[in-house]
């Protein structure tokens, strides 16, 4: 049965970490007052913060439906079902794409009550209008089909298509690893192990652009993975970005120093966290007052929760 707690579990990730770094007073709001607002008899704040969260934008709405699709396929040929083309896939992911504009556009009042069942783009949500700004809409439409091409071409999709070759390991699911008694969670798009090579594969999807964090994300996957499977060496172990929009890969070998400096990285991250804790032990945040705002217009420009920030600015 489904306990409701009046303060979520403290637990550790590599978006937390990265939210908590790029501005406190959203590390707040993401991870603290808007728990509980998805219950019909949470507070007004809780409930107005937890929709706030909810709200996506184009290119994080497009990633989505990407990854989403491409697991589906990646099971469609595990299970020996039929491979849609990439005409197709093409076709959903417009599809899911139309139907977020829509729910945006004329379903906002459903949003309001259910967010987590509708879309709600960042970018509707603000401009108070019913259209998407040109530029973003040709960014969009440029990167539809080379990903679905370069997905379709990848090294990982290959390896996808020679399955009695492949152990896959089911990945699209949260997974977790404890460190002092703190889950540590990990989410995987895919891992496999090459039995032709002996080489375990972990394999994440890019639909955007290469990034410095890109390694420390993939450093904690193997860690997890190294753990949970027994993996007596890292060098059995293969890191992959899969960059579907220039249509390129990149493989890591990492090295045991990558495993312990991901280690210190969730280590102090986890101890700045309780800093802003009033109980540790029940995981009671200090007053919202402790959490500074972001001075960055820049950052808050792209946040979702400009209306609680500047409610005077918001219409």
């Amino acid at each position: 049965m489904f306990e409701i707690k009046p303060y979520p579990d403290f637990s550790w990730s590599l978006s937390r970490h990265k939210t908590m770094l790029s501005c406190l007073r959203k590390y707040a709001y993401d991870y603290y007052l808007s728990h509980n607002g998805w219950l019909s008899h949470a507070d007004t704040l809780a409930k107005q913060t937890y929709r706030l969260k909810k709200i996506t934008n184009l290119e994080m709405h497009f990633g989505s439906v990407v990854h989403d699709l491409i697991y589906q396929i990646i099971q469609d040929v595990r299970f020996d079902k039929q491979l849609p083309s990439e005409e197709a896939v093409i076709d959903e992911i417009r599809h899911h794409l139309n139907r977020g504009f829509i729910e945006s556009t004329r379903k906002e009042h459903l949003w309001h009550h259910r967010p987590k069942h509708y879309t709600m783009l960042h970018e509707i949500y603000y401009s108070q209008t019913n259209t998407l700004p040109d530029t973003k809409i040709k960014k969009i439409t440029d990167r539809l089909s080379a990903t679905v091409k370069n997905f379709y071409a990848s090294q990982s999709f290959a390896d996808v298509l020679k399955k009695e070759q492949m152990k896959f390991i089911d990945s699209e699911s949260f997974r977790y690893m404890k460190a002092d008694g703190v889950k540590i969670f990990v989410v995987m798009d895919l891992v496999y192990k090459d039995l032709s090579k002996n080489k375990w594969i972990i394999v994440d999807w890019k639909t955007g652009k290469s990034s410095d964090e890109d390694r420390n994300q993939l450093a904690l996957y193997a860690l997890y993975l190294k753990q949970k499977h027994n993996i007596a060496s890292i060098n059995d172990i293969v890191i992959r970005n899969e960059y579907l929009l220039e249509g390129t890969h990149v493989e890591h070998q990492l090295k045991e120093q990558d495993l312990i400096n991901v280690q210190h990285l969730f280590q102090t991250s986890m101890e700045q966290m309780k800093s802003y804790l009033e109980d540790s032990d029940k995981n009671r945040p200090l007053p919202v007052e402790h959490f500074p705002m972001q001075d960055n217009p820049r950052i808050c420009a792209r946040c979702n929760y400009q209306e609680l920030c500047f409610p005077s600015q918001v219409t």
